[in-house]
């Protein structure tokens, strides 16, 4: 994961990465969840397996490159395949692509797994020199 992105963005950009996160995994959850309650065809239920799993996994920000491609191809998919909520669908694809491309941020579990360590290095004591 280190490798995908430079740095985790903190700050303003960072909590603003925790607001998209933590919208539209909630959305791609309650949507899921509104799709399989009402007793769906299987495909659209196993969209909306991989839509809620993706949500959940963008919401605390795990796995959030493979989780928000994901989003994107799914969602970009229903946008052609489906005419019903073309411009849900559209939203939730572009931030999906969106959170793979930049990151998680620094509040999320992806940087405290794989973000920059500091380290300290130990005190030097001085201890006499022989002589």
């Amino acid at each position: 994961m280190r490798r995908l992105y430079s740095t985790f963005a903190g700050g303003w950009p960072g909590l603003g990465l925790l607001l998209l996160r933590l919208v539209a995994g909630s959305a791609l959850v309650v949507r899921a969840g509104l799709t399989l309650a009402g007793g769906a065809p299987m495909t659209s239920t196993v969209t909306a397996v991989f839509l809620a799993g993706s949500g959940i996994l963008l919401i605390p920000g795990l796995w959030t490159p493979i989780a928000g491609t994901l989003v994107a191809m799914i969602e970009l998919w229903q946008l052609r395949a489906l005419a019903q909520d073309s411009m849900f669908s559209l939203l939730l694809g572009t931030i999906g692509g969106a959170l793979a491309m930049l990151g998680p941020g620094v509040w999320s579990i992806d940087a405290r797994l794989f973000g920059w360590k500091r380290v300290e290095p130990p005190p030097r004591h001085n201890s006499p020199k022989p002589g």
